[in-house]
């Protein structure tokens, strides 16, 4: 059963920019895993996040390094989930996401379905 849908949009250069005059900002937002990733594929994982924020009901309080975006060669993008996320995914009996990612043309988007 679907539970959540989210969808997010993200200007490329815009993000960077705001990456370089905020530079915790890079930290805040991504994990390790994720922070040297080159410019389109930051602001695509933000986008990601986004989504997957919409799609549980954007509620406050959820830690943005509580969800991770990986790559996976020759599938879909999987997102792994923790703390703060994890906890308002499993009180709304959601057991997975379905995760699309693209980024072209300066643009990057994500939409997500989480199920349950």
């Amino acid at each position: 059963m679907i539970i959540g849908v989210g969808i997010d949009v993200v200007d490329v250069a815009r993000f960077m920019d705001t990456l370089g005059r905020t530079p915790r900002l890079r930290e805040k937002l991504f994990t390790p895993a994720e922070r040297d990733l080159p410019a389109a594929s930051l602001a695509a994982r933000f986008a990601a996040k986004e989504a997957i924020a919409k799609a549980l009901g954007a509620p406050g309080g959820m830690n943005w390094q509580d969800a991770t975006v990986h790559r996976v060669v020759g599938g879909a993008p999987q997102v792994e989930i923790t703390g703060t996320v994890q906890a308002r995914a499993t009180a709304l009996g959601i057991t997975s996401f379905h995760l699309s990612i693209s980024h072209d043309a300066g643009i990057a988007s994500a939409m997500v379905v989480a199920e349950g």
